[in-house]
């Protein structure tokens, strides 16, 4: 009976999903990826909000309520307690059916009584694809006017549903090959299991990156760091994005890494589908504040500086996040990070890989979850000594010890797949800080 309530209410939704697109005809933008979707998502809402009303996931709202939710209703974070498996607090069965309901029978009186002018122009929505076929439903409800691609990587997250990370790609594909002639296709030509998407749509392409033939290109990229007697100060990401020639300055305050240079280049694409021009485009995504938890700038205890980017990882994501480190001088470094979950088969391999590597870039790594073993041995081979080199199951087991790990001045990476909660980790430094100072 439960499961026949939720697949009717599931189909209802999808179909008042459908109808008010079909009345209200928004521009559709939707965003997909192994890596980068929701900071992507988020510059693109920043720069089209500057010609046109506009409406986005909240957070990673991306999957089969969460597209169709975002077209029916304005949600706000506080409302989608009543959706997430996170909540502290569970919602109960009244507030769960009272926050149905509302949001149909606005819905439904929308599409009797019109209310054009009260609609979005654009939605800037987020397609998470954790299985095969997630995409295809999720075109079938929306189909995408634009859409965009960001990342893949040789070891995409999810792959452990898939037969390949080849398969994880032509998932995302999908995307594109459901767009219209008329649509644009918009993707990370860095990265080659995306750029030659564009040889599966009908639509025009447009490539953004580092690499000299992507049509809007990033330079002079920099983490702006200062370091004042000892003490790391974050400043933000500085580059140029060019386009047919012409570049124009680009600054992002409160965030590091080249992961907010690929979102702002992507935004600034759809920016350019909209006859924005790139000093307009540039001024808007100073207004662009990167999600939470996404290699974030926290004050941490002893006057360490906590590199926040525990929400989600990737093989790609870390290595980004470790080369953003590196690129940082610092009198000591410290990983603490987790697990990369859903990697299947693939999943060794890619531990033993980013623990070599962080054992190349830190000065202490400590791995935290069932791979971490792997982590602390190939930080171990790399040249830390055992003493730097520690592995823990939980995340209980370390938040004890973080006082002792961390001392004056480090900085310190907090990385790990949203499943192994090293949020905790971050949040027991931010309150231990709170009460020093």
């Amino acid at each position: 009976m439960r499961s026949l309530i939720k697949k009717t209410l599931t189909s209802f939704i999808n179909w008042l999903a459908k109808a008010t697109l079909k009345k209200f005809k928004p521009v559709v933008i939707a965003v997909t990826g192994s890596a980068g979707k929701t900071s992507t998502k988020d510059a693109i809402f920043s720069v089209v909000s500057l010609r046109k009303r506009a409406r986005c996931n909240v957070g990673n709202f991306n999957g089969e309520y969460g597209v169709p939710m975002t077209i029916l209703a304005n949600l706000t974070a506080q409302q989608l307690v009543v959706m997430s498996r996170d909540a502290t607090e569970k919602p109960t069965k009244v507030a769960k059916a009272r926050f149905f309901l509302n949001i149909i029978g606005s819905s439904i009186l929308r599409l009797i009584f019109g209310w054009k002018g009260l609609y979005p122009e654009v939605l800037v929505l987020e397609y998470g694809a954790d299985k095969p076929g997630d995409i295809n439903y999720l075109t079938g409800i929306a189909k995408p006017n634009i859409a965009v691609v960001t990342a893949v990587g040789e070891i995409p997250v999810h792959v452990q549903f898939y037969q390949s990370p080849e398969a994880v790609a032509r998932e995302k594909g999908t995307l594109v090959e459901a767009l219209y002639a008329s649509g644009l296709a918009i993707l990370n030509g860095d990265e080659n299991r995306v750029s030659i998407m564009q040889q599966k749509t009908r639509a025009t392409a447009l490539t953004f990156g580092f690499a000299e033939n992507c049509d809007v290109r990033i330079i002079d990229f920099e983490n702006k760091v200062e370091n004042k007697d000892g003490v790391l100060k974050p400043i933000g990401i500085t580059f140029k994005l060019g386009y047919e020639g012409a570049f124009v300055p680009v600054r992002i305050n409160g965030t590091l890494g080249k992961a907010q240079a690929y979102a702002a280049a992507a935004a600034a694409c759809v920016g350019l589908a909209f006859n924005m021009n790139l000093v307009d485009i540039a001024e808007q995504l100073i207004q662009f504040k990167p999600p939470a938890q996404r290699l974030q700038f926290l004050k941490g205890i002893n006057e360490s500086i906590i590199i926040d980017d525990s929400y989600n990882a990737s093989p790609l994501s870390m290595k980004m996040a470790i080369e953003t480190v590196h690129s940082i001088k610092a009198k000591r470094k410290v990983a603490i990070i987790g697990d990369m979950l859903e990697l299947g088969e693939f999943a060794k391999e890619a531990h033993k890989e980013i623990g070599a590597l962080a054992g190349k870039v830190f000065d202490v790594v400590v791995g935290v979850g069932a791979e971490s073993a792997v982590y602390a041995s190939e930080a171990l081979k790399a040249r830390l000594a055992k003493k730097n080199s520690i592995s823990v199951l939980t995340v209980d087991e370390i938040l004890p010890q973080l006082a002792t790990i961390i001392k004056p001045g480090d900085l310190v990476l907090v990385k790990a797949s949203h499943g192994v909660h090293l949020n905790r980790v971050v949040e027991a430094v931010k309150e231990e800080a709170g009460k020093e100072s």
